[in-house]
């Protein structure tokens, strides 16, 4: 029996060996497929379907850089910068944006697309604001060379050439990169399919680390200040106004309740800060509301220290002074979010998130108010001003 054991537990040693070593193999295949993908998209002999200069370019730098998009640039000693953006092409235009702070708004970009009759297409043009009708061809700020641009497909794949000459040598550079389904129409673009913004270090010819971590932060900067302001703050103050006749149980709740607020909006303006440090984003407007409310949220929480007694004469001012504030804190808050939406180019799906959870807000509001304006009428009719007795 001794003897069965040891053999059976060899032979789940041996199964349990193989296993791992074909996992191994597994992985170094699936690693090599990689390495087989990539120097096919950067292998490409682009003298057989590119004009010179793109044609004939030396030191070539390649690296892909998103879903099918491969990016290849050379730089010569004159600083000129030579661009080839490469991706799998059907319909519709493909585009890459230079931007200062990794927002849409201000920057400029190359669109390249091929239209119906097969003609290539390719233009400069300025990213004036989110709308289509902002987005204006033949315009923006890239200093372009007196090289043609050029436009190629080879095979599945469109190749967008082009060269810039900037001030500086672009070192981390954040990129845009969209992609539209649909054919432009009078060198008008439709909104993009799909989008997506990189941190690209041109130094090193790679996708800087830190791109994932710019898209997360912003991310996590816009749902720290919507939950923080968009909806605890206002929940505090819902439940300090509709629910005081639940003594004190509503006064916990209200304190509890904004001190959670407070800490989502500390933390979404700690987010920001380190946001723009990163990528030095020129919103002054957003920056500004920000810091007012901070500060407003900070006085809120200084008041509730220094409240005086019910009993005090000056307690009906502090009252004007705790509600006024807040008010303002509040309707701030809310204009806040709607242009941290809009500047960061967030989608749809922000604006339709933020607009339900503003919109049950207000609904909630104006019911509570209702109520509120039916409870103190009953008391008013229960209790009359004075009372004429009744002639005997």
């Amino acid at each position: 029996m001794a003897y069965l054991h040891s053999g059976a537990s060899s032979i789940s040693l041996l199964f349990g060996f193989l296993v791992v070593w074909q996992a191994r193999l597994s992985i170094f295949a699936v690693a090599d497929e990689l390495e087989v993908g990539r120097n096919d998209l950067c292998g490409t002999d682009l003298s057989t379907f590119l004009p010179p200069p793109y044609s004939n370019m030396s030191n070539i730098i390649c690296s892909p850089v998103w879903n099918t998009y491969t990016l290849r640039y050379t730089r010569n000693k004159d600083n000129v910068l030579t661009i080839i953006l490469s991706a799998v092409y059907t319909t519709g235009w493909v585009g890459i944006g230079f931007s200062r702070d990794g927002t849409m708004v201000g920057s400029s970009a190359m669109v390249g697309w091929f239209n119906k009759e097969g003609h290539a297409k390719i233009k400069q043009y300025y990213l004036q604001g989110t709308k289509t009708t902002q987005v204006i061809p033949n315009k923006g700020e890239l200093p372009l060379t007196n090289i043609p641009s050029a436009v190629a497909l080879h095979g599945a794949t469109m190749y967008m050439a082009f060269q810039i000459k900037p001030e500086t040598p672009l070192t981390h550079q954040p990129i845009l990169l969209a992609f539209g389904s649909a054919y432009p129409v009078h060198n008008r673009l439709s909104h993009h399919d799909d989008k997506t913004t990189i941190l690209f270090d041109f130094s090193a010819g790679s996708v800087s680390a830190g791109s994932n971590g710019i898209l997360e932060l912003k991310k996590n900067h816009g749902i720290l200040g919507i939950v923080g302001w968009g909806l605890f703050l206002p929940s505090g103050a819902i439940v300090a106004r509709y629910f005081r006749h639940k003594d004190p149980l509503w006064f916990y709740l209200h304190i509890t309740i904004q001190f959670v607020g407070f800490i989502f909006g500390l933390a979404t303006v700690v987010a920001g800060r380190q946001l723009y440090n990163k990528i030095h984003a020129n919103v002054p407007t957003h920056r500004g509301i920000g810091i007012f409310i901070l500060t407003l949220s900070i006085l809120q929480v200084m008041a509730f220290f220094l409240r005086p007694n019910h009993e005090d004469k000056i307690r009906k001012y502090w009252n004007w002074y705790h509600h006024w504030v807040g008010r303002i804190a509040l309707f701030f808050g809310a204009l806040n979010i709607v242009l941290g939406i809009q500047i960061g180019n967030a989608g749809n799906s922000w604006k339709i998130s933020y607009g339900f959870l503003l919109g049950a807000v207000l609904i909630t509001v104006f019911a509570l108010e209702a109520l509120l304006f039916m409870r103190k009428s009953e008391k008013v009719d229960e209790n009359p001003a004075f009372q004429m007795n009744p002639v005997i």
